[in-house]
């Protein structure tokens, strides 16, 4: 069977890949695995479904919602809302799935279907493998009363930005902050939450028009929150992506603060509050050398896993851990949510710096980051990337040369046929010399024929 979830759902070009008639099957499928189990407290299932401010999201909005009702699920829609507050509303309103509609950062034509189970977390592996079983087979379908019933939730937006606020220690003011909302989803109850946290707010990027989503705003486009906050004298600014489960920060310089600098300020919060549990932080191998140190230093542990948000929150789980995230800026607060959450993590580096009267740029300060070069090489047996003994002595030697000033890593692309090499190093022309010098030798050892 081939497998059309992704690290994140199913994720395509609207009306490409993601049709509507997928959609309409995929919350069949979802529905009939939610019946066959018997999963579920009432006397029929409840699914909430929000999405971001893609035009490709109202029809698919439609047509998951119609999958749904039509295999006897009672669908409260949430409109247009981050993902992680549809999986806020999952857990709170008891909903036995949890159904985001949104393509995150990628541009305005992809759009995405992702699942979230009862409680508001992500699908394992094995509940999408039987989605994906149940997608376009015969079934005796409900009638009469038994089909669904679909109505809207009105006071989504009111609600989540109360329950941001909620989260802090008081309010946060006076500080002036500019946020981006990338023309997504949180450009409603971003602003709004701020607002209830007692902050001077000056939004940019949050008038979406169903076309303009992460065009050129947001977290992957951050030159117009830099000028807007030098020019409006800010404290600070604040960038999500297009469903607002990530952020990355601005300086009152204007310099970026990246997701590694952001988690070692939440890190030594919650450690210095004594709620860091087992003061340790969760990040992925991407994590730069520079903030492995600085946790080091201040006596917290540092795990590190793969790259991807989901492997952070596996390891959180299983461990127990309250705090993860990534370069990026996907950080998981687990002791007020089940996923990344933009801002909501804003909120609680303002709070920091409230707390301890220091400016962002000098809480940042506490990571000093190694430069570090990321190398594609493509149109290589990434397959043969960790067996190759001839890579593997070159790779060997770099980082005995590097020693304790840097590091290396070969890692395969997940989706293509190729290999990211990346190095830090103490010099930006150390850390480019080795990448490439690596490059080569995996182009020359693994090139296909």
């Amino acid at each position: 069977m081939t497998r059309i979830f992704g690290t994140d759902g199913v994720r395509g070009l609207a009306n490409g890949l993601l049709t509507a008639e997928l959609a309409l099957d995929l919350g069949v499928a979802a529905a009939r695995v939610l019946v066959d189990r018997g999963d579920y407290s009432g006397p029929r299932p409840l699914a909430v479904v929000g999405r971001d401010t893609r035009i490709s999201g109202q029809f698919l909005e439609h047509a998951v919602v119609a999958g749904l009702a039509s295999a006897g699920v009672d669908v409260l829609r949430l409109r247009v809302l981050p993902t992680p507050g549809v999986a806020y509303f999952t857990d709170a309103l008891g909903a036995d799935v949890g159904v985001v509609i949104s393509a995150s950062h990628n541009a305005m034509p992809d759009n995405g279907i992702k699942f979230l189970a009862r409680g508001g977390v992500k699908l394992d592996d094995a509940l999408e493998r039987e989605i994906e079983a149940h997608l376009g087979q015969e079934w005796d379908r409900p009638t009469g009363g038994d089909v669904g019933r679909v109505r809207p939730y009105a006071p989504t937006v009111e609600e989540y930005a109360a329950h941001l606020a909620r989260t802090l220690d008081g309010t946060i003011g006076p500080l002036r902050v500019v946020l981006d909302c990338a023309h997504g989803a949180a450009s409603d109850v971003g602003p709004r939450a701020f607002a209830d946290a007692g902050i001077e707010v000056v939004t940019i990027g949050a008038e979406p028009d169903g076309l303009n989503i992460n065009d050129g705003y947001g977290s992957t486009h951050l030159d117009r929150l830099q000028r807007a906050v030098v020019d409006h004298g800010a404290h600070a600014g604040f960038a999500v992506d297009g469903d607002a489960d990530r952020c990355l920060a601005v300086d009152a310089t204007g310099a970026v603060v990246d997701g590694d600098q952001i988690l070692a300020i939440l890190a030594l919060a919650l450690r210095d509050a004594g709620r860091l549990v087992d003061d340790t932080v969760v990040a992925t191998v991407m994590s730069n050398l520079g903030f492995v140190r600085a946790m080091t230093d201040a006596g917290i542990v540092v795990r590190q896993t793969g790259v991807g948000d989901r492997y952070v929150l596996e390891d959180m789980n299983a461990g127990g851990y309250n705090l993860g995230g990534e370069q990026s800026g996907h950080v998981i607060m687990r002791d007020h949510a089940t996923t990344g959450d933009g801002v909501l993590t804003a909120l609680h580096v303002l709070q920091r710096m409230v707390t301890t009267g220091r400016s962002l740029r000098d809480l940042a300060a506490v990571v000093t980051r190694f430069p570090q070069v990321l190398v594609n090489v493509p149109g290589v047996d990434k397959a043969r990337c960790s067996t190759d003994e001839v890579l593997a002595a070159a790779v060997a030697a770099e980082e005995a040369a590097l020693g304790e000033e840097g590091r290396v890593l070969l890692r395969p692309s997940g989706t293509e046929p190729l290999v990211r090499v990346m190095v830090e190093a103490a010099t930006q022309e150390r850390a480019d010399d080795v990448a490439h010098r690596l490059a080569d030798v995996v182009l020359e050892r693994l090139s296909l024929p």
